[in-house]
């Protein structure tokens, strides 16, 4: 699978996707995730990529010429199935279209900066736009490496045990149930008996039965929809 993340603050997406699960899946060439840096594509000697919007008001626009020439080089190198970008009124990411994205084979995030890119890349060139919550963050490079983790865990051979990601939270519209480890005891806290009776059958249903009642006591919208 192929991620490409077009950013104005590249620098904050080295360090996050550098490491653990994600750096592992690109070191074994079943991930690959470049970053583009928008300012090598921005105009005059200063390299500008933002500028004052029309019609006044406060912060600063992506400007579209920038965006355009680097979008266009990328779409001559590669056919993206999906051209995203991430924004606060986009549509909610969430752990189904997490695992429907993992399915691709290239993708294109667009990250946005200041108060957003020009209105027109988004009209002709995004295919679809998504919001990773219900807050503004100073730009889209944080967001778009929480999609690219989300997204990239789940490539097939990604994870030592692939079965893994099939009990993390939200993947039945479900809470993980609680987990342990050892010691058993400690300071007189005991790890629950059915966990150690090595009854798979049991310890399947208690799991269910603690993900139920975790979700409606913490989630219960969930269980609504």
């Amino acid at each position: 699978m192929r991620i490409d993340i077009v950013a104005a603050v590249p620098s904050l997406l080295n360090s996050f996707l550098g490491h653990s699960i994600i750096q592992r899946a690109r070191d074994k060439g079943l991930l690959t995730i470049n970053i583009i840096d928008l300012r090598s594509y921005g105009l005059g000697k200063n390299r500008q990529i933002d500028d004052y919007q029309f019609g006044g008001g406060a912060g600063m626009v992506l400007m579209i010429e920038p965006l355009v020439n680097c979008i266009e080089d990328l779409k001559a190198a590669n056919q993206y199935d999906q051209i995203i970008y991430v924004t606060p009124d986009g549509k909610k990411f969430d752990q189904s279209m997490a695992n429907s994205m993992s399915l691709l084979n290239n993708i294109l995030i667009i990250c946005g900066h200041y108060k957003g890119i020009d209105q027109r890349i988004r009209e002709h060139y995004i295919t679809h736009e998504i919001s990773i919550g219900d807050y503004v963050i100073s730009g889209g490079e944080l967001a778009a490496a929480i999609i690219a983790d989300a997204v990239g865990r789940l490539v097939p051979g990604v994870l030592n045990d692939e079965t893994s990601a099939l009990s993390d939270s939200f993947q039945d519209k479900l809470l993980a149930p609680p987990v342990y480890t050892r010691p058993a005891t400690f300071n007189g806290w005991d790890v629950p008996n059915i966990l150690l009776s090595g009854h798979e059958k049991k310890i399947d249903e208690w799991r269910f039965e603690e993900s139920l009642r975790r979700t409606q006591m913490l989630r219960p919208d969930l269980l609504e929809e």
